[in-house]
């Protein structure tokens, strides 16, 4: 019965999401600013693009798991962000959470004017990490980067070429 629980929820949670896409986008045209759904957004496709398990709410360090055919598991700190054409070259993903138990940094870059997926880049979290380290930026002491930056780190996953 759990199963059948679980699955209404899911299902619920992607009728609302793709419900709130069209007002978000509609709110950030009118305001130039984000509604605040990015993320969860990003998440729920993530999920169904790359068929990620979503880690229960404030799961210190990642928000998904890719399970591998052998059952070995990833643990992915997923990064929303919207973007358009006026998009600033040096827009910044929000903050990389910093010794967090996670495998994986996974952006999602989504289009703002209507936030559906655009493009996905997956970068070694030790790698980020590392970056995150070299000192000379206050941005990278607080754990962000540009979107540019990560992309140096990171492979693009989808769409595949």
């Amino acid at each position: 019965m759990d199963g059948i629980i679980e699955t209404r929820a899911a299902d619920r949670v992607r009728a609302i999401l793709t419900a709130i896409k069209p007002l978000a986008a509609e709110y950030y045209r009118l305001t130039g600013k984000p509604l605040g759904v990015t993320g969860e957004v990003a998440e729920a496709v993530a999920a169904d693009v790359l068929g990620l398990e979503l880690a229960p709410p404030r799961t210190a360090g990642y928000d998904a798991i890719l399970v591998a055919p052998d059952g070995s598991k990833e643990r992915i700190q997923i990064k929303g962000r919207a973007f358009g054409a006026d998009a600033k070259p040096g827009q910044r993903l929000g903050r990389i959470k910093q010794a967090a138990a996670c495998d994986t940094v996974l952006l999602v870059l989504l289009d703002n004017a209507t936030l559906d997926l655009h493009e996905m880049w997956k970068a070694p979290y030790a790698a980020v990490a590392e970056r995150l380290a070299k000192p000379g930026s206050k941005a990278r002491e607080r754990g962000a980067l540009s979107v540019p930056e990560f992309k140096r780190l990171a492979v693009k996953v989808w769409p595949t070429d």
